[in-house]
């Protein structure tokens, strides 16, 4: 199944303060695994900026105003959360960097794809930039699929932070599923585990905070026994994942021990979960990552996988390590889920 790889050099643009974690050098490790990649054979793409029209489907019109009145300009959001004077040209252009993966998915010019851009987005909510993020891309990216006619999106989150602006906006949503795999206690203090969705979005919200220090037999365990089955029961049509890797063992920001090899079993999870619902779309954007060399480990990690293909990881063998945490976090969201998803 062929692979495509969303990219721009212009996403270097958007500049931070010095200092700060989501840094425009985050870019160079993401062009270096795009050029990687199409001399492996997938297929590169440039970005188009999203349209007003198309961030409007999940953003307030007072955001986008904000976000266009910085433009040309240096403003701070919020303590975490900056523009600098090509932020709004960069940011339209992350976001359109998911529809374009999004709309080769679709139109079945791409099996696989996914979209290496900043700054990221998952914690932007209708009205408010906050921790790093500015327009929530995935979400633009979810709402453009539904107003192309797909019946039914997931969305599933990996980043050690919990995507609280994307479940803000889906919350009553019941034709997108969002499952959130997140440290906790932890920023940015969202995604209980009894916060399962509200009205008619009611039981499509998966939160699954873990403590810190999971490995990665506690994230495969969490992935196979409660998240896939979710998503395979769900039965969409087509799989987004705001992918950060900011649960490495070597991240500055997270206190996870995720490796890796970790990442790369995710992704076959998914993968295979895609292939069994969606006929395989499955369209990845990123979002966190602060360590380079583990990000760019980690991502590497990840297009081979979507490059290749194939089964989800084998099951683990008796006694492989799954954590005290993992099983803790595992059996309290179970425990919630179970009365909307049968079989957990």
């Amino acid at each position: 199944m062929s692979l495509l790889v969303v990219h721009s050099g212009r996403f270097a643009d958007h500049a931070p303060p010095p200092g700060h974690p989501e840094r425009a050098d985050r870019n160079a490790v993401m062009q270096a695994a795009a050029e990687k990649w199409r001399a492996l054979g997938a297929t590169l793409a440039e970005p188009r900026p999203a349209t007003r029209e198309e961030i409007l489907r999940v953003h307030s019109t007072r955001f986008v105003e904000t976000l266009e009145a910085a433009a040309g300009r240096a403003v701070m959001l919020d303590p975490d959360t900056f523009t600098s004077p090509a932020t709004w040209d960069v940011t339209r252009l992350a976001a359109g960097a998911a529809l374009v993966a999004v709309d080769h998915v679709l139109d079945g010019r791409a099996g696989r794809a996914m979209a290496l851009a900043r700054p990221p987005g998952h914690h932007s909510g209708r009205g408010l930039a906050r921790g790093f993020c500015l327009v929530n891309s995935v979400a633009v990216a979810a709402a453009h699929a539904l107003q192309r006619g797909v019946g039914r999106v997931a969305i599933i989150d990996f980043d050690v932070h919990h995507g609280n602006g994307t479940q803000e906006i889906f919350d009553t949503h019941p034709r997108v599923l969002f499952v959130s795999t997140h440290q906790w206690p932890f920023y940015p203090g969202t995604g209980a585990v009894d916060d399962a969705g509200n009205g008619e979005g009611r039981g499509f919200t998966v939160n699954v905070p873990i403590e810190r220090g999971a490995t990665d037999a506690d994230y495969d365990a969490i992935f196979r026994h409660l998240a896939m089955p979710v998503v395979r029961a769900f039965d969409p049509d087509l799989i987004l994942v705001s992918a950060g890797y900011d649960a490495h063992e070597r991240d500055p920001l997270g206190g996870m021990r995720v490796t890796t090899d970790g990442f790369g079993s995710l992704v076959r999870h998914l993968v295979a979960a895609a292939d069994a619902c969606c006929g395989g779309r499955l369209v990845l954007v990123t979002e966190g990552g602060y360590d380079l060399p583990a990000l760019g480990e980690s991502v590497d990690a990840t297009l081979a996988v979507l490059h290749a293909g194939g089964d989800a990881p084998p099951e683990p063998e008796a006694g492989s390590g799954v954590t005290a945490c993992g099983l803790a976090a595992l059996g309290r969201a179970r425990a919630v889920q179970s009365q909307y998803w049968r079989g957990l």
